[in-house]
């Protein structure tokens, strides 16, 4: 709840009490400046006095990033104050048996003089809670910085004492449960001459010391309350601070202005393919392409007018600040299509084809015979979008919150689900054999994380974390392969497209490249002129090689423990898995609202179990 200043009094501190009692979040601030939050009641709390009038930005991020802080301005009244942590120490310790207060405080450093980095910790000389300061120490040794590793101190005092030399008095007369410890720390991410802070620095020692906090809140809740948190990352927000929010609504708003992959994607590709074919392959195609219905220079000002800066969670300020880089890069390129420029900026935001991925894309190529598809018969647009609309229905029954449409277009090559839509090209032909294969891909995997994302707090999960792109990409392949309909060829196809983007970043032209797929691997010419197409597109379009990849590495997140539906919250990316974890122990991540329906057929359930004791894609392979 948010209120007005004057907290202090009796009545506003009764008021504070009542809400952590019917745990709800406290969030005051007082004329001073000073500032009490509570994310939830939780049996700690940390505090923070300002030296100087100003508030130092840089040294409380270091603290708002916790649950539970008061930052206390220069002139706060200690007895006030005290009398406020006596108050909440009390129904602290009687809700959870115990509290820690943690006194935070800047080491003094002198002018020009670079700081050691080195923690001090305060503890009591009576009854020093030692597990507690044993992992403290542990977590606070992590907490590296210019590749320094800190010096890790402890002092016993009769008393932890704030800055001004007067001791903090948490405790009524008699009280017991509650413990005092002081937290000094270098400023190690400020520049000792000129007093600037180092921000990359500053940013990765905050999440350092975040994770160390948390620990140290962890094992205090084990030893010293009745609280049981299961892991660490409990003890952070359970609720996004209102940046984050304010962040997260403006880059997805900017992320929904435009589709990267419809303005690069051409709307001619079956009079192009006419027009190749005509010419006996010798002469690149013209390719037309969508008017560009974003003005790049615009959204990047809007893009850089978010104030990620104050983004008290350094998680959340992390990952959006990765969103907020990958839209610079995707604006751009829609700003470079058609320029030499363009291939350089794909490059950069899809990364080149790495050796190991080269190397199962070749032996994939040998592996496999040439013109593996299946024959029979095949789907046409239409007949493919009515079983689509099936497959919606059994959703939307599942969910009414899913909300989705299927649409046949004159200006797509193929099938691709934009936002949540199901766009399906006019000319496109699905063989009946593959089309449970095409629906998980499409609808189980891009059209289930997008519903799934729109419904967490974050936009971000429905839009697409920074780098969402191999994930979502591999789990829709594998999708493929749970309903039973991963071919040979379908990898094979995987491969080649590999290869194209191997080829276009060698410098290679549209027609060598359509030869070397069709002459020495042996694609037939339709097909080795769509994987041209879609590597030529835009300028030189390298997303292709992230289906295989991210294939390759959600097999080995899986063969290591990795569940396979939490990879269903939304469009997250390999790479902030990690993250994604923690703020699904925080409750800020819901587990999905749906899941495919393929987990529910016949032979699912044990090619899960296969998946789960580890399979290469050359295994999959041998299952295709």
């Amino acid at each position: 709840m948010e209120r007005e200043p004057g907290f202090l009094s009796d009545a506003a501190r009764q008021s504070v009490l009542a809400d952590l009692r019917r745990d709800e979040g406290v969030r005051l601030s007082l004329p001073d400046g000073s500032r009490l939050v509570f994310d939830r009641p939780v049996p700690f709390l940390c505090v923070y006095r300002r030296s100087q009038p100003e508030p130092d930005a840089a040294t409380e991020s270091l603290i708002t990033s916790q649950s539970a802080y008061l930052l206390l301005a220069p002139e706060a009244d200690m007895a006030a104050v005290n009398a406020l942590l006596a108050d909440i120490a009390a129904a602290m310790v009687e809700r959870f048996d115990g509290f820690l207060l943690l006194e935070f405080r800047l080491r003094p450093v002198e002018a020009g003089e670079r700081p050691p980095h080195v923690f001090r910790i305060v503890a009591p000389a009576q009854n020093p809670p030692v597990p507690v300061l044993e992992e403290m120490e542990e977590a606070l040794l992590a907490c590296t910085i210019h590749r320094r590793t800190p010096k890790v101190c402890v002092d016993y005092v009769d008393a932890v004492r704030a800055s001004d030399g007067k001791a903090f008095a948490p405790c009524r007369p008699g009280q017991t449960g509650v413990t005092c410890l002081g937290l000094e720390v270098s400023p190690v991410y400020r520049d000792p001459h000129s007093d600037e802070v180092y921000v990359f620095a500053l940013e990765a020692f905050r999440r350092r010391l975040n994770t160390a906090l948390k620990r140290t809140f962890h094992a205090f809740a084990h030893r010293y309350t009745c609280y049981r948190p299961a892991h660490y990352h409990e003890m952070g927000p359970s609720r996004p601070d209102a940046e984050a929010l304010r962040v997260d609504r403006g880059l997805a708003r900017i992320s929904a202005g435009f589709d990267l992959l419809l303005h690069v994607t051409p709307v001619n590709a079956e009079a192009a393919w006419e027009e190749f074919r005509q010419h006996r392959y010798s002469r690149t195609p013209t390719f037309l392409y969508r008017p560009r219905t974003i003005a790049p220079g615009l959204a990047k000002r809007r893009l850089f007018r978010l104030p990620l800066e104050r983004i008290e969670d350094p998680t959340l300020a992390r990952i959006l600040q990765a969103k907020r880089d990958e839209l610079d890069r995707q604006i751009t390129l829609v700003a470079d299509r058609n320029t030499p420029r363009f291939l350089p900026g794909s490059r950069a935001l899809f990364g080149d084809v790495e050796p190991a991925l080269g190397a199962l894309a070749g032996e994939l190529l040998s592996s496999i015979d040439h013109d593996g598809r299946s024959g029979g018969d095949m789907l046409d647009a239409e007949a493919f979008a009515r079983r689509a609309r099936e497959e919606l229905r059994h959703y939307r029954q599942q969910d009414r919150r899913f909300r989705s449409g299927v649409a046949v277009r004159d200006d797509i090559a193929g099938i691709m689900v934009s936002h949540g839509r199901f766009l399906i090209g006019r000319g496109a032909r699905v063989a009946a054999s593959r089309v449970g294969a095409a629906l998980a891909h499409e609808i189980g995997t891009h059209m289930v994380t997008w519903h799934n994302g729109r419904l967490q707090p974050f936009r971000e999960l429905q839009e697409g974390m920074a780098g969402y792109e191999p994930m979502q990409e591999g789990l829709a392949v594998l999708a493929e392969y749970l309903v039973g309909e991963l071919e040979a060829s379908r990898l094979r196809q995987l491969a080649g497209r590999v290869r194209a983007v191997e080829l276009i970043t060698d410098g290679a032209d549209f027609v060598e490249t359509f030869r070397v797929l069709h002459r020495e691997y042996g694609f037939a010419p339709r097909a080795a002129f769509m994987m041209t197409m879609r590597t030529f597109r835009g300028g030189g379009y390298t997303k292709d090689a992230v289906y295989l990849r991210g294939l390759q590495r959600l097999l080995h997140r899986l063969a290591n423990g990795v569940k396979l539906e939490d990879l269903y919250v939304g469009k997250v990316a390999d790479t902030w898995l990690p993250y994604v974890e923690e703020l699904r122990w925080r409750s800020i991540v819901q587990p999905p609202a749906v899941l495919p329906r393929f987990f529910t057929l016949p032979g699912t359930d044990a090619r899960r179990r296969r998946l789960a004791e580890g399979l290469t894609v050359m295994q999959l392979l041998e299952a295709a």
